[in-house]
């Protein structure tokens, strides 16, 4: 099984790009600041700084809504790669393919960058079928599950 859940901060705004062709999809590129638990004799280093890549409405949402500084939590797996680089040496890579990310704090907790709930405000009542009903108000555009 390969599955990782990661909470930390971005270091930047993530980085976009689109996919040429017929159909473009979006990829996002950006670091998460991801503290760790514990610090080691002489060691200065508290975060670790974790590469990741999302792909396609993943990667929309992380373009519309996460911004340097913004607290995510994202979920996904660990890829890794290689390649040659213009020197001629081969290179090898880490990263973490998101699959799913959620805000880690309100925008009024982390001073700004958050999600507020003016901008997604809760499901009123869940329908008799066991799902929620979305308000009225909320474009379809900015959920991130479309």
């Amino acid at each position: 099984m390969n599955k990782v859940i990661l909470m930390g901060r971005l270091t930047r705004d993530p980085e976009i790009r689109y996919a040429q062709g017929e159909n473009a999809l979006a990829i996002a590129r950006f670091t998460l600041a991801v503290d760790r638990r514990f610090k080691r004799d002489g060691n200065d280093q508290t975060a670790d700084f974790i590469s990741c890549v999302a792909f396609g409405k993943t990667a929309e949402f992380c373009e519309r809504y996460a911004h340097q500084g913004t607290k995510l939590v994202v979920e996904g797996r660990i890829q890794t790669g290689s390649y040659t680089n213009k020197d001629g040496n081969k290179v090898y890579t880490t990263e973490v393919v998101v699959e799913n990310t959620e805000f880690a704090e309100s925008k009024n907790s982390s001073g700004e960058g958050g999600f507020t709930q003016t901008a997604r405000p809760e499901p009123i009542s869940a329908a008799g079928d066991g799902f929620m009903n979305i308000p009225d108000g909320v474009d379809d555009e900015g959920l991130p599950f479309n």
